[in-house]
């Protein structure tokens, strides 16, 4: 988001912007106008990108301009700017600029960097998943249709994006069944000697021993991309002429074939709701703000069908407008994705055409960005805004319900005020092995779960299955790489009540936590209550929860330093959000171990050996056929495998043998 560029176009003597005294001004103010009136002196008329920085070197914004000496200068007129726009002035101690060619440049430049930098006064896209892709491999002769995420290194035509993991998993399992395309690995490809099970349940046709021939299989191939290129009325055509053509010839096999495949390509078209009829390649998006957050629904259409939808939730100021807030979304949705040939939008973007720009030149075609008024254009923006509303309305719901739970904790827990962020630790091993400790986090919009840790134990000391010892460890890592890399503030330490505060800050996750719940009794409290204690930490709020008699749920007892121990009602609502709490950090040290685990189970002694790559690892069991018959083998045997050379072989050999 970028201030407008109609209250720039007057160039201004910065010695007389500053049109308020210095009593109104107050000395921050003041301060950061003379940080931005000492930039501009020396800045170019010439379109760019600046970053404002606070004290401590953070970003505080991002913005593009036309004409950066003109749109910096607008920051030094105070009058009429906003709460947020004054607050950004205030805190600004730097400012570094980038000049570009074009206005588009400096645009795509500036939505690049919100999304890496995530400045606390830019709308901020948050979005932790890459959307999923079909793949149909190009680089092997009998082509596999596959699932793909991220960077498209694999040669082969890609088909997306969908909206979901499952929304491409149905689509794969239906065109299988309609185009017996394999959807196996190519190592497993090269290895069959009989067919598989899919072949067998006919959904592949078996090309890996000749069950169908080259030819016939890069048909099949050829009209599994015409479906999904769009052309499915023509291949739907072809599939019932041949299937009139078998009956005539009296082949029922051959026309029972091709009637199963033209259900299975029904079903794919039946089950992706909305499939319009004048709109082949498009991204609709629609935004709703209601209760100080706002949500923007996305749907894909591509080839005519309607490939599924996702809702985000960005990060703005309340005093974002909605087409504010859409127009920098776009830019960051875009920043990593390819665009479609046409972008449908609930609200004008202030800076539509130059977007439209922007990514025409990215794309190497034009991509055209309209609000739609009419015909069945308008029907889908109206589609996707109802969407918007009823995911915002469950959203909302959600958070209200989060706040009365966080109340209720700090009530039952004597805390000052809600809580923004609950660690839960638990450790999880198998006498003493793998062992491993994890730690998850909750906050006002649930489990935040990008601010999951977990922690490999390392202690050589410990004694297996000493539970204390393996929580000690844990927090001292966890604490004292905290205060190293987020200094205590007194803002950390208790929850107060900022008039100034956004609805967007009350919602983030702070780095410390307001409570800590340690997974066992008055024992691993006191653990935990002495580690934080020697590290100099005695304000952070801590309890233990212990398992009920027969670790029956509902009759937990909880320990806090000072006060005996206690119970919840059983149908608290507050018991039940602390036992979701506990359960998912027990999921999690879980989970991990097992990985863990899975992960030792599975080396390879070769592995250990300095200088043994996966090439020379391969062909050594190639050779020896285990890693125990490689361990046995003299020098003569080791330096006969094809790439051992002698030097190898003997530190192979060394390796098993000490002596």
């Amino acid at each position: 988001m970028t201030i407008s560029d109609d209250m720039n176009e007057t160039e201004a003597d910065p010695s007389r912007t500053l049109d308020l005294s210095d009593a109104e001004q107050g000395e921050p103010v003041r301060k950061g106008v003379d940080v931005i009136i000492d930039q501009v002196k020396r800045l170019p008329n010439s379109p760019g990108v600046y970053r404002m920085f606070d004290e401590k070197g953070d970003v505080l914004y991002v913005g593009k301009a036309r004409n950066l000496k003109k749109r910096v200068t607008s920051y030094t007129r105070l009058q009429g700017q906003s709460n947020r726009i004054m607050r950004m002035i205030m805190s600004t101690a730097a400012m570094e600029f980038v000049v570009t060619q074009t206005e588009p440049e400096a645009l795509l430049l500036e939505a690049n960097l919100i999304k890496r930098l995530r400045p606390r006064f830019n709308v901020l896209l948050r979005d932790d998943k890459s959307f999923p892709y079909i793949l149909i491999t190009g680089d092997h002769e009998s082509a596999a249709i596959v699932k793909h995420r991220g960077a498209r290194k694999r040669k082969g035509d890609y088909f997306g994006p969908f909206a979901s993991a499952g929304a491409v998993d149905r689509t794969i399992n239906a065109l299988q069944k309609a185009f017996l395309i394999r959807n196996c690995s190519d190592s497993y490809y090269e290895n069959r000697s009989r067919p598989c099970l899919q072949y067998q349940i006919k959904r592949c046709a078996g090309p890996c021993t000749g069950q169908i021939s080259t030819e016939g299989y890069a048909e099949l191939v050829d009209e599994a991309k015409a479906f999904l290129s769009g052309r499915s009325p023509a291949v739907k055509k072809e599939l019932a002429s041949q299937m009139e053509a078998a009956s005539e010839v009296l082949d029922f096999e051959r026309a029972a074939i091709c009637r199963d495949r033209l259900a299975a390509l029904s079903h794919v078209q039946a089950h992706q709701g909305i499939n319009p009829q004048t709109v082949e390649e498009a991204d609709v998006f629609a935004i709703h703000q209601e209760g100080g957050q706002s949500c923007v629904q996305v749907f894909f259409f591509r080839t005519g069908q309607n490939w599924g939808n996702r809702a985000y939730f960005p990060k703005a100021d309340k005093s974002f407008e909605e087409p504010d807030i859409l127009e920098s979304f776009l830019a960051q949705f875009y920043d990593d994705k390819p665009a479609p040939r046409l972008i449908l939008l609930s609200h004008p973007a202030e800076e539509q055409d130059l977007l439209a720009q922007a990514l025409s030149e990215r794309m190497g075609r034009k991509v055209e960005i309209s609000v739609p008024k009419r015909g069945e254009k308008k029907d889908l923006v109206d589609h996707a805004i109802r969407n918007a509303k009823e995911a915002l309305g469950r959203r909302l719901a959600e958070t209200s319900s989060q706040a009365r739970l966080l109340a209720g904790v700090a009530e039952a827990f004597d805390l000052p005020a809600p809580p923004r962020r609950i660690e839960v630790y638990d450790n999880s091993h198998i006498m003493g092995t793998n062992a491993v400790g994890g730690m998850i986090v909750a906050g006002p919009e649930g489990l935040a779960k990008a601010h999951y840790r977990k922690f490999n134990i390392k202690s050589e000391d410990l004694t297996p299955g000493d539970d204390y010892g393996m929580m000690r460890e844990v927090l001292t890592r966890r604490f004292a790489r905290l205060m190293k890399e987020h200094a205590r503030t007194d803002e950390d330490a208790s929850v107060t009540d900022d008039a100034d505060t956004t609805e967007t800050t009350q919602t983030d996750v702070p780095a410390w936590p307001d409570l800590v719940l340690i997974d066992g009794g008055q024992g691993q409290l006191t653990a935990a209550r002495e580690t934080l204690e020697g590290l100099g930490l005695t304000d952070v709020p801590l309890v233990g929860i212990a398992k009920g008699p027969d670790r029956d749920a509902g009759r937990e007892k909880f320990f806090i330093a000072g006060r005996p121990s206690f119970m919840l009602p059983e149908r608290d609502p507050v018991l039940y959000f602390v036992q979701r709490l506990r359960d998912e950090a027990h999921r999690f040290a879980i989970g991990s171990h097992r990985a863990r685990r899975k992960k030792d189970i599975t080396k390879n002694p070769l592995d250990e050996i300095a200088g043994i790559g996966p090439t020379r690892k391969r062909a050594l069991l190639r050779h020896f056929g285990t890693a125990k018959a490689v361990s046995k083998a003299g020098l003569e045997d080791l330096t006969a495998v094809p790439g051992i050379s002698e030097a190898v072989a003997k530190i192979v050999y060394n390796h098993f043998h000490e002596s």
